[in-house]
């Protein structure tokens, strides 16, 4: 079985932004249960991903490359608006943090994700990453494609690295 075991933090604002990320637009066809499918495209790429129950940072994973026309098609039946955000991945030591900047409704939010292959993995987290959100469950992409960061209440949208004030577009 795969398992995907991730941990997850918020981002100063000085972390190093390498030139080139991928935009990723994803959406969700079932969330909120046991299972969650997740259809993600790039530009030309996508992929279909199931994933299980979460326990602790572990849950069960399991992802397939699919036809790039199949996802543009898969898209359209999602529950929810499409996520879009940017991904940036920087090699740290023996990892990867894969960094998101999202846009859209989620504007303002930066969060890093690192996989880790046990929960018993000392991470050497750089100085860039800030407050961990692995167990805040409104961090999951599938969370924030039906709750994103524009409908929280300004407190909670203070709380997020980088975000401070209105978000854009607001007044």
């Amino acid at each position: 079985m795969a398992t995907e075991i991730e941990r997850k933090f918020l981002v100063h604002p000085d972390w190093p932004r390498p030139a080139q990320g991928t935009r990723l637009v994803q959406g969700y066809l079932s969330r909120g249960g046991p299972v969650s499918i997740r259809i993600r495209a790039s530009a030309d790429r996508a992929w279909l991903t199931v994933k299980g129950p979460t326990s602790g940072i572990s849950r069960a994973e399991f992802e397939y490359e699919i036809p790039r026309e199949d996802a543009e098609h898969m898209l359209a039946l999602s529950q929810t608006p499409p996520i879009d955000k940017t991904r940036y991945r920087i090699p740290h030591g023996r990892h990867v943090i894969e960094v998101d900047v999202f846009a859209g409704e989620n504007s303002g939010l930066v969060v890093a994700e690192v996989e880790l292959e046990s929960e018993a993995v000392v991470l050497d987290k750089p100085n860039w990453l800030g407050t961990e959100v692995s167990d805040d469950p409104r961090y999951r992409n599938s969370a924030l494609a039906e709750h994103p960061l524009s409908t929280w209440s300004a407190a909670d949208r203070a709380s997020v690295t980088g975000t401070q004030g209105p978000l854009p577009g607001e007044r």
